[in-house]
Formats: structure tokens, sequence, C-alpha cells
């Protein structure tokens, strides 16, 4: 068994037992903290903190992009890929102390497989219902690991539902990649009635508590899950909160969700659904936005400055999206993200 070691977190105070054998964000998600985080693969740097007193940190792998080797020798870590040998005491450097406290235990569960849609070209609508246990908690924009059966890779999704609490279900968006490991089974085999195993939920990216503050959305592809999650529940929670999501895609084909989005207008008073396509084809017949969905958003945001923005796609998006929220008022630290990665395996992180 492997030994424990405790991690205390500045500047919050709050301390864990970690054991060697699991990474310290892990460890924390297990105990009800909700450090933040995105990928878990060590490639998105969101989790890097900076040790205080310690010195005994093994990394798994990870990209030298998230922490270069100069950063490590300075002190720097990345949370999802650190295994404490000796007690720690950690600064966070990205924290919401509205939700640090506010984790829910990490489960794992089986699911049956009852449906498996196409919704675009190359976007399934995945849904699963809980056998055990029929139920699992999670807030709207979090995700689940799934295993892909038959090897020893797990793959991230986001729910695109609210709750299982009704349904026992969790739904997914999930882009299918040409040679991705989750991908191809998704699309060849996987079949209604299959089983598979998952745990979570995991992430951050979830609606804070700002009733005075406008919502911009900004996605792409599988990033239509979390937001889409986002939405449904300011719908059931009666959020009134004025909101514009604006979703990329190449052309019309790429489009998905349209019906509800425009029901979603009805029913949330403020909110508008604004997509936009790069590359309309001839026959589209497309009399909306055209042109990238970052380059849109610069023209049609011209009062951002008291808004909180979501952004969850294709990394490219996401980081253009980064560069520009700030630049049209957004306040730094009122910018939430998800973004998608890989680990050389295409479809690493779907959701």
């Amino acid at each position: 068994m492997a030994d424990k070691h405790v991690v205390r977190f500045e500047p919050v105070g709050i301390e864990i037992e970690v054991d060697e054998d699991k990474t310290i964000l892990r460890a924390a998600a297990e105990q009800g903290v909700m450090l933040m985080h995105g990928c878990k693969e060590g490639q998105c740097a969101a989790c890097k903190s900076f040790v205080l007193d310690g010195e005994d940190i093994e990394h798994d792998r990870y990209s030298t992009f998230a922490l270069p080797d100069y950063e490590k020798e300075e002190g720097y870590t990345l949370l999802c890929r650190a295994h404490a040998y000796e007690d720690l005491t950690i600064e966070l450097l990205n924290y919401d102390e509205e939700m640090i406290r506010s984790g829910l235990p990490i489960v794992e569960a089986a699911a049956e497989v009852v449906a498996n849609d196409a919704v675009t070209h190359d976007l399934r609508h995945l849904v699963l219902k809980l056998i055990e246990p029929t139920e699992i908690n999670f807030f709207p924009g979090q995700y689940v690991d799934i295993k892909v059966p038959g090897t020893g890779h797990t793959r991230s999704f986001s729910m695109a539902n609210t709750s299982s609490r009704e349904s026992g279900q969790l739904e997914f968006v999930i882009k299918v990649y040409p040679g991705g490991v989750f991908s191809e089974f998704l699309a060849g085999r996987l079949a209604v009635g299959d089983r598979l195993e998952l745990t979570g939920p995991f992430g951050v990216f979830t609606l804070r508590d700002a009733p005075t503050s406008d919502l911009v959305f900004l996605g792409g592809g599988a990033g239509m899950a979390p937001i889409l999650s986002l939405l449904r529940s300011m719908a059931e929670r009666g959020i009134e909160r004025k909101a514009t999501y604006y979703y990329g895609a190449r052309s019309r084909k790429d489009l998905c969700f349209e019906d509800e989005l425009r029901e979603l207008e009805q029913r949330l008073p403020g909110f508008r659904y604004v997509p936009a396509l790069s590359e309309p084809a001839e026959d589209d017949a497309w009399d909306g936005e055209v042109g990238l969905i970052t380059d849109v958003v610069r023209r049609l945001e011209t009062d951002a400055g008291k808004a909180d923005a979501y952004v969850c796609g294709p990394p490219p998006m996401v980081e253009a999206a980064l560069e520009l929220l700030p630049a049209l008022g957004v306040p730094d630290k009122r910018v939430f993200y998800d973004k998608f990665t890989t680990t050389g395996d295409e479809d690493q992180t779907e959701r």
C-alpha cells in the first residue's frame, strides 16, 4: 500500500492526504476539493501551481508547453501529473474560492447505451442509462472519463444534460475523429445495450453566481455539450441574465441542436443564439453571420466590460478567444474555458 503525505494548499488553508500512487489533483477531487484543472493530461496548464515547501515530487509525462523546464526548476508543478513523496505546501495560482470547497464526490459507475445517434456528419449524441449507481451528482458543465472497452485508455466527455436525478441518464455530444481510439469504437461498434464504465464528475466549467453580469458563451464542435448543459440549467432555474451564445461551424451541415437553441431563445429572456459559418457551402442558402466565430464576437460584442465569458471548443478557437475577450473588456478572471487538448491520439479530449 502506498504511503500517504499531507499536502496543504495556500492561500486557502486546505489540507488533504495524498497517496503516492495518485496525482495531487485526483486526490483532491476524491476528497471534495475542486481545484482548477482542464485536461488532466499535463497539456493545458490550468492546474499549474507553485511549490512553497517540499521537494520530493515526481511527475507523470506532461507537455513542456504547459510546464517548461525552467519553470519546473523554479518550483512550478502541474497538479494533474504530480505525485507527492513527502509533505508539501503548494500555492494555488489559479483558483476560485466560490468553487474550491464545493466539490462533489468522484464515483465509478456502469452505464448502458440507450442512444448513439449522428447529429451532424461528425458529431454524435450519446445517451447512457446509469446502472450502478443509478445516479451521479454533477454540476452542469462538468465531465466524466469513459473507459474505452478493450483498451487501457479513457476519454473525457462533458455532459450535455443538467442532472441524472430524474432520468438516470447522461447525455454527450462527441466529435468523431478518423483513427481516434474512442471515435472509431463510437461510430462503428458501440450499439444500444452495450455497457460502458465511467468515472467522475470532473471539471470547473460551471456557471458562477454573478446575477448582475451578462453572459457570453463561445463554442465550436463538441464544445456544444457543456454550454448546452449550462443553458438548459439556466432555463430550469429561471436565470434571466442577458446571454449570447456564439457557435462557430464551417458550413450548415456542422450545426446541431438548432431547434432547441431557438426554443431556448423563447424560454430565456435576453438570450440570443448566434451561429456563424466560416466556409458556407454554395447550397447552404445562409443569411446568418459569416466568418471565424471570434471575428463575429469582435464585431458584435461592443460592451463586454460587465460580462462573464465561457469558452469551450478546439484549442485554436479557445486560444483566439482568450486573447480577444480581455481586449473587449472582459476581466481575465471572468473568462472561464474548457480547452480540448491531445496527447498523441486525436480524440484524447473530445468533450
